[in-house]
């Protein structure tokens, strides 16, 4: 009787111990769907087109820190600030045609007789006069600034190297289909104009797109599919006969 009282006792200890396989195996195979069913937002995120195959945020496209955060109006006042100053210099030197130097004698002028007229009122108030302090230029800023310049200019070198070397026909003609624009645009307006209207598109583009980019990008998808469309033809019925270089092949032997 013991014996049979055990053996019953070794069985539903035996389906309790398979009962709870079976638990923890629909346990896991549910929780790795959920964590499917979790990752596949994120994995259909990834998938959608971003402007120029961006994946970073617009603020760190445009470096990041304080100049980016000007751009994209996260201090208002300071963004303010700065379309405001960039405004009166375009207004002063533009629209009033106000010359450099003229405004840098009228400065001087002011500046001079403000400081007279300090130094002698002084004698009469039994004051200190007007103390005008020294410029002090850290070596360290000024060093780190030329390394940096430095290298920018080697790089640009470096890039234009590439683009007139002719490996790569589509970015050549890119690039001289740009400065062609950009010299049409020269001609229409001067250089003052022209840095003023990037410096406003600059302040209103970015911060304009990183509010509707999820309405943009899909137009901009669009037309860059448009685009390739039109530059596959392009391709295959003019620069496919363009007789190339023998530099590739010298690169490739």
């Amino acid at each position: 009787m013991a014996d049979h009282e055990e053996k019953k006792h070794e069985e539903s200890s035996l389906m309790e111990k398979i009962s709870e396989k079976i638990h923890d195996h629909h346990d896991s195979s549910s929780s790795s769907d959920s964590d499917h069913e979790k990752s596949s937002p994120s994995a259909v995120k990834s998938k959608i087109y971003r402007l120029f195959g961006r994946e970073r945020p617009v603020h760190k496209v445009l470096g990041g820190g304080k100049p980016a955060d000007i751009f994209l109006w996260r201090n208002k006042k300071i963004s303010a600030g700065a379309l405001g100053v960039a405004t009166a210099i375009w207004v002063l030197f533009e629209l009033l045609e106000y010359h450099l130097l003229t405004l840098v004698c009228h400065c001087l002028i002011v500046a001079l007789a403000i400081l007279f007229l300090w130094a002698n009122a002084t004698v009469f108030l039994s004051k200190s006069p007007p103390h005008i302090p020294e410029v002090h230029i850290p070596k360290e800023p000024v060093l780190q600034f030329a390394a940096a310049l430095r290298f920018e200019i080697n790089r640009a070198f470096a890039v234009l190297r590439d683009i007139a070397s002719g490996r790569d026909l589509k970015k050549f003609l890119s690039v001289i289909a740009g400065l062609w624009v950009l010299s049409i645009v020269g001609s229409c307006c001067n250089s003052l104009t022209l840095f003023y209207i990037v410096f406003v598109l600059l302040h209103t583009v970015p911060v304009v797109y990183e509010k509707y980019e999820d309405k943009i990008d899909p137009f901009a998808e669009k037309a860059m599919a448009e685009i390739k469309k039109q530059y596959a033809v392009f391709d295959a019925k003019v620069l496919s006969k363009i007789p190339r270089g023998p530099l590739k092949d010298k690169k490739k032997a």
